[in-house]
């Protein structure tokens, strides 16, 4: 497909919820491309800065009857989907999503199917995690579609399941006793690499009916990608090689120390007993512009997310709600950060919810035992740190650049957002949020998310460790903001869900 036509083609988007489908779909429009999103849920693309540029229709792969009004009139769909943490039976699912996906996107007379597979030497010993990859692409080719299928190993990215867990292995175990898979090879891709040979694809027609395997600039070892980690983010670890730990040990080891669940962590354990590296350079034929970079260079791009101006263009999506369902508070962990977030539902107008919670600090105060914060400021000096005794530079008056007791106003959203960036002294960097959006019935959704990206062993233990009282104040703060904001509505009444 030339450029030019691909530019006004109608592109369909799978996985639009996903890692991968969320950040590729803001490329596609970039492009000028028309884009069209199918979800099981629509609800879940609430909040998603390209929610009204793009068309969305519910639908789903395991239930063929759904699909032929998301194929109507498509150009190239992009099949984004796996079924790994669905269950022992993923293997199945997944093939019977791809026949019913290619079944049809065949009868709606589509030219293409981009797909996103895994990288891995074609063999009888293959995991049944990456069978499952590559048999997916297998099924997606019997439609007699043209199938470009890009296989990847480890890419790099927040988020992203492989590297999370070596994120969190290397962040949270100083002497990490290491199994025969951390020898294994592997070729670790960033995910900005990923997304521009996804996107490269629809104006190189070449690409099409070819599988193109797509790595970085260097192959390392598992243990070797833990170690740069570790390097990269100043820490000290030791690796104590043992000759057993099955996947299956290994697998309940992940799901103690990193958030990622045994039912997903043992598939993707057994998986790195196959080396994933390139053998086939047709990638650097077909798109010589793209030049993937060395494993050290992604961590650094991934880690950089962390910091406030990166990490904040995320934010927005971990805070989308359906307003019919609104869970008054969720522990979670994203982006390699803990996240705390609350939300009311306050019978007030936004701007009078912002008033609020712009007025916090100096000498009104935090609102809800505000004892504990002065005798973590007082402790914060007696380290060297700020305190509180920093104050604020006007009692109502805000701008970007303030300071707010420990606190620094690092972006503002008149009417709507304020963030604020700890400077009181912590084992790693921490935020406070607070947002508030209208709702279609004239009430307002107050959130506040408190983010904290620890710094090794040191900081998961601060975090754990002070979070009964931190579950306590936080949830003080916010319900004293929709007291003074207005009417809170009950929380209960919304719905209520903890991860």
């Amino acid at each position: 497909m030339a450029q030019e036509s691909s530019q006004k083609a109608l592109i369909l988007v799978t996985g639009a919820t996903g890692y991968i489908g969320s950040r590729l779909i803001p490329r596609l429009l970039e492009s000028g491309n028309r884009v069209r999103c199918l979800v099981r849920d629509p609800a879940r693309l609430q909040g998603r800065a390209w929610q009204h540029d793009v068309e969305i229709v519910a639908g789903d792969v395991l239930r063929p009857e759904t699909l032929a009004p998301a194929m109507e009139g498509v150009d190239v769909a992009y099949y984004l989907i796996h079924s790994m943490g669905a269950g022992a039976d993923f293997h199945q699912r997944d093939l019977d999503a791809a026949s019913a996906f290619g079944g049809a996107a065949r009868d709606a007379a589509v030219e293409r199917i981009i797909y996103l597979g895994a990288l891995a030497q074609q063999s009888t010993d293959l995991s049944e995690h990456l069978s499952s990859r590559q048999d997916t692409g297998d099924s997606l080719r019997s439609s007699g579609i043209p199938v470009t299928e890009f296989r990847a190993g480890v890419i790099v990215g927040s988020s992203s399941l492989s590297f999370e867990m070596i994120r969190y292995l290397a962040e949270r175990v100083p002497v990490m006793v290491c199994p025969r898979w951390v020898y294994t090879r592997t070729q670790p891709i960033g995910i900005r690499e990923v997304l521009d040979y996804l996107t490269a694809a629809l104006r190189v027609p070449e690409s099409s009916g070819r599988i193109v395997e797509i790595g970085g600039a260097q192959v390392v070892t598992y243990g070797e990608m833990m170690m740069t980690y570790a390097e990269v983010r100043g820490l000290k670890r030791w690796m104590v090689p043992v000759p057993v730990l099955t996947p299956r040990l290994s697998s309940y080891w992940v799901n103690l120390v990193t958030p990622i669940p045994a039912v997903i962590a043992r598939p993707l354990i057994e998986g790195l007993r196959n080396e994933s590296v390139v053998h086939d350079p047709i990638a650097s034929k077909l798109f010589p512009e793209i030049q993937p970079v060395d494993y050290r260079t992604a961590v650094v791009r991934a880690l950089d997310r962390l910091q406030a101006r990166d990490v904040e263009s995320t934010w927005s999506d971990s805070l989308a709600t359906s307003q019919s369902d609104v869970p008054p508070v969720v522990l979670t962990n994203q982006d390699g950060m803990i996240l705390e977030h609350r939300q009311r539902i306050v019978r007030a107008s936004p701007e009078e919810v912002y008033r609020v919670f712009t007025g916090l600090g100096g000498k009104r105060g935090w609102l809800y035992m505000n004892w504990a914060w002065r005798i973590r400021g007082f402790a914060d000096r007696l380290i060297g740190g700020v305190g509180l005794r920093r104050g604020r530079r006007d009692p109502d008056e805000l701008r970007v650049g303030d300071a707010i007791d420990f606190w620094r106003v690092e972006a503002l959203e008149p009417g709507q957002m304020l963030l604020l960036r700890a400077e009181m002294k912590v084992p790693g960097r921490a935020w406070l949020q607070f947002q508030v959006l209208p709702r279609d019935d004239g009430q307002s959704l107050l959130s506040q998310t408190a983010f904290f990206a620890p710094k090794g062993l040191t900081g998961w233990f601060y975090w754990y460790a002070l979070y009964p009282i931190h579950k306590v104040i936080f949830s003080g703060c916010i319900s004293e903001l929709a007291k003074r904001s207005g009417a809170p509505v009950s929380d209960r009444s919304a719905g209520e869900a903890a991860v």
